[in-house]
């Protein structure tokens, strides 16, 4: 079972993803904004994976992409950029700002249950987050590996 955010501001695609998501045995939850999204990701346990709408009012969602891969907590979080936008430039720029996935909508049920869980197979295979310090440290071999623990996000 994932722990799953959806930021959406259309509410009946959110719910209707997030019951698709709970029926395939996760957990979800759905915000109508990114700024919401921020918060709830600053307040809460963090999620396995976000579905981020790409065109919201306010923070669009790829503003708000940018802003977690540049942020030292959430730079490693399992995006999915989740929208109605049909144009290749639009999934391009999803891709380049950092998102593992894109999924356009209408979705259908079982597509979007097997975009997710290939996202999280991804993500399995990797640590589970790391201190972004202590990563580059790592990779630069500054630092011993005892020095380096993971942490995770609670």
């Amino acid at each position: 079972m994932a722990r799953i955010l959806i930021a959406d501001d259309d509410e009946l695609i959110a719910e209707l993803a997030s019951e698709v998501l709970i029926d395939a045995g996760h957990a979800c939850g759905w915000v109508t904004s990114s700024e919401a999204a921020w918060n709830v990701l600053h307040r809460g346990r963090r999620p396995d994976v976000v579905l981020l709408d790409q065109d919201m009012p306010g923070m669009s969602g790829v503003t708000l992409l940018r802003r977690l891969r540049g942020s030292p907590v959430f730079y490693d979080l399992p995006i999915i950029m989740f929208t109605a936008m049909r144009g290749d430039e639009d999934e391009a720029q999803a891709i380049y700002a950092g998102a593992q996935d894109f999924i356009r909508k209408p979705f259908e049920p079982q597509r979007l249950t097997h975009r997710v869980e290939r996202v999280l197979e991804k993500r399995g295979r990797t640590p589970r987050h790391q201190d972004l310090k202590a990563w580059l440290a790592e990779r630069n071999g500054m630092a011993g590996s005892g020095d380096i623990h993971e942490r995770r996000m609670v």
